[in-house]
């Protein structure tokens, strides 16, 4: 299918801001590769200089130190570059700090951190552009409608069936399984969550990069029994497109990916690899909606189904939700299951989940504006 190209929408930015904020979790959220012992969040304030604003938010998950160390970034790098000057779009001013940045990131051996502060910024400017037009964001970026299915994400290997029944009573109806922690937990989760949740219930799986091409084939035949909707990262993401059409061409599971990729060439060789039946950018740690849009469109004219990863705070959360309703198709918001009052408190399509899906309203830009004082207050409640 076809979306419609991006509008252009002048703009001068008169600051930024960045905020970082942490939530001690009670139960460490676990990963392949690593353990989050807290839930960070860095989000970006951008106010144009007819007193417009708007909100992003900078992809900070690891490691520990990585929402600090990208707020200095947005302050001592981007900053300079971006306040004070006129852009004829968010989508100029994202590809002004990309290009002003690139030999930084090849100098520094930072392109990660950079392209994620650019990423969180360029959220931060469409949501300054549709609340100054006063629609919201989907509606601006051509969207039909404000309804955005979703599905339960990141339940850990720790009794997931146990989580899986709490979100399904909330409304989820799709949900995704951590895997990659040694066979026999694996399976026994899966087995328990298809004891939970019954067969017909959408289940996808996450492996984190966590396999060897031996590895990846292995498990893909052990767990096909499951009926999983996709295998998500079985290979490390830098591994070569000859490893992932192997695996492909061994599996009927849908294999899915994207969060660890960036730049154009980068989706580019995944699309024309031909492997992933999902694709996954994340606006938050790549593109934000200038670079990701393209993307999308490529992704979808090429029948790929395009699911946005996401795994943080509130207002990257709001921004993918409403860059998949304008996308359309048929993907699904990946939402985080585990508790987080930086997500909670900044979504509240998300307090009414109806037959797995939300409804993003009519509220200008992404829905929600973030309060520091009130945040604080919601991790300190939580704790």
């Amino acid at each position: 299918m076809s979306i419609a190209a991006l509008p252009e929408l002048p703009l001068t930015i008169a600051r930024l801001e960045a905020m970082v904020f942490r939530y001690p979790v009670k139960t460490p959220v676990r990963t392949s590769f690593g353990v989050m012992h807290d839930r960070p969040a860095l989000f970006v304030r951008v106010e144009d200089t007819e007193g417009a604003v708007g909100w992003g938010e900078v992809w900070c998950n690891f490691p520990g130190c990585g929402a600090e160390h990208r707020a200095r970034l947005l302050e001592t790098v981007m900053a300079p570059l971006l306040v004070q000057r006129a852009f004829g779009s968010p989508q100029a001013a994202f590809a002004q700090l990309s290009d002003a940045t690139a030999v930084l990131a090849i100098q520094s051996g930072e392109p990660g951190p950079i392209a994620q502060a650019i990423a969180g910024i360029d959220l931060a400017l469409w949501d300054l552009c549709a609340r100054r037009a006063g629609v919201p964001l989907w509606r601006l970026l051509g969207g039909a409608h404000g309804r955005v299915p979703v599905y339960a994400s990141g339940l850990n290997p720790d009794r997931p069936e146990e989580l899986a029944l709490r979100r399904h009573a909330e409304g989820y109806r799709a949900f995704k399984l951590k895997v990659g922690f040694g066979e026999e937990r694996d399976l026994a989760n899966l087995t328990a969550l298809r004891a939970a949740l019954g067969d017909d219930t959408p289940l996808m799986v996450d492996a984190n990069q966590a396999w060897s091409l031996a590895q990846a084939q292995h498990m893909a035949a052990r767990i096909a029994p499951f009926g999983l909707g996709w295998l998500e990262e079985p290979l490390r993401a830098d591994r070569p497109w000859s490893e992932w059409r192997t695996l492909q061409q061994g599996t009927s599971l849908p294999l899915a990916g994207g969060e660890n990729l960036a730049g154009d060439a980068a989706f580019d060789a995944a699309l024309q690899a031909r492997v992933f039946t999902v694709l996954q950018p994340d606006a938050a740690k790549w593109g934000g909606i200038s670079g990701c849009w393209p993307v999308i469109r490529r992704a979808q004219a090429a029948g790929l189904r395009y699911c946005p990863h996401y795994l943080g705070a509130g207002v990257g959360l709001l921004a993918s939700a409403h860059l998949l309703a304008a996308a359309g198709g048929d993907g699904m918001l990946e939402v985080d299951a585990n508790p987080n009052p930086l997500r909670t408190t900044l979504s509240p399509p998300l307090q009414r989940i109806e037959n797995g899906a939300i409804d993003l309203g009519e509220t200008p830009g992404i829905g929600v504006e973030p309060e520091p004082a009130r945040i604080a207050d919601a991790i300190a409640s939580a704790l």
